[in-house]
């Protein structure tokens, strides 16, 4: 597999296992109470602390299913409850996301695109703020189009940039135009690729990742309701973004590196490829072949996770001595 490398090595950045999450926003601390009105939670009604204190790994995804699925697969690689358990929907109680737990582990559905993603990240973010949660990582499992790879390849995003090939996140914030950056952390890119040579169960790269608006003209597909360019004009768009360093693209990348970055929380993007966009613009796969590719971010992450607990455990004196 491709590992991130070239020039001198980054300084690691320091992860601090007892830091509490911190919110940009002051007046969340003078809100008696804070409804977390699409996850159906509430700082008075829920006892957050007791109910997600513990939680050291937040993992979403766009499909509740999908999600539903990890937290049974996590649970059972990291040996909590019993076999074939099955996990209840924490929010129940909205339609707009779902909420799985498993010990340390947190599994949430966001939907599709930067606008779902972005309301699911504001209330999870307040939510592990409100939990006293520390020491979390988050990451973002997925399908994604790629560049010049071929389908079932795994993309850890280095950077998520957007359809210019900037690493940055733009939106508008009073009718002012607001930019934040889009770097994900590097300690975890390398974690996740080494987890993955550990597996050596499927082709992973380490690339950028492009964040669009849209599926259709947004990626270039030119099977879309609506086209105004032609096979030329979309093949010498992704051959750019390819020479730019991307490798896959998808919907929701940019605004979960922002945001999570802003907050202090290291982040990671893992997503497998379903197709080459160089090759075609469908989705053409058998329905078994897409369902295992759709795991292999799963077994990735599963993997670190468990790996992460592992060392965990093991007293910091001895891991020095390893």
């Amino acid at each position: 597999m491709a590992l991130p490398g070239g020039g001198a090595e980054e300084p690691e950045p320091h992860r601090d296992s007892d830091r509490l999450l911190q919110l940009c926003n002051p007046n969340i601390a003078a809100l008696k109470e804070d409804i977390l009105y699409h996850f159906g939670l509430s700082t008075s009604s829920h006892d957050l602390p007791a109910m997600f204190g513990d939680v050291k790994f937040v993992c979403v995804g766009g499909s509740p299913s999908r999600m539903s699925a990890f937290i049974k697969y996590v649970a059972s690689e990291l040996g909590l409850g019993r076999p074939g358990e099955d996990y209840p929907n924490i929010c129940v109680g909205t339609d707009r996301y779902a909420m799985f737990k498993a010990g340390p582990v947190l599994s949430v559905s966001h939907g599709m695109g930067i606008p779902s993603i972005a309301i699911m990240l504001h209330e999870l973010l307040k939510l592990l703020y409100h939990a006293r949660c520390s020491g979390v990582t988050a990451i973002r499992i997925g399908t994604s189009g790629g560049i010049g790879l071929e389908p079932g390849s795994v993309v850890i995003t280095r950077q998520a940039v957007d359809a210019c090939f900037k690493p940055e996140f733009e939106q508008l914030v009073l009718g002012r135009r607001v930019v934040r950056g889009t770097d994900l952390d590097a300690r975890l890119v390398r974690e996740l690729a080494q987890c993955s040579a550990d597996l050596d169960e499927f082709p992973t790269v380490v690339g950028n990742t492009m964040c669009t608006l849209d599926f259709y003209e947004g990626q270039g597909r030119l099977d879309g309701a609506l086209c105004s360019y032609t096979e030329q004009d979309k093949q010498e768009y992704l051959r750019a973004a390819h020479t730019a360093g991307v490798r896959n693209i998808e919907m929701e990348s940019s605004v979960f590196a922002a945001m999570c970055s802003a907050c202090g929380l290291p982040a990671a993007v893992v997503c497998v490829t379903l197709l080459d966009r160089l090759r075609g613009d469908q989705i053409c796969a058998p329905h078994d072949v897409l369902a295992e590719y759709q795991q292999r971010p799963q077994r990735l992450v599963g993997h670190f996770i468990k790996k992460s607990l592992a060392g965990a455990a093991v007293p910091a004196s001895r891991r020095r001595c390893q």
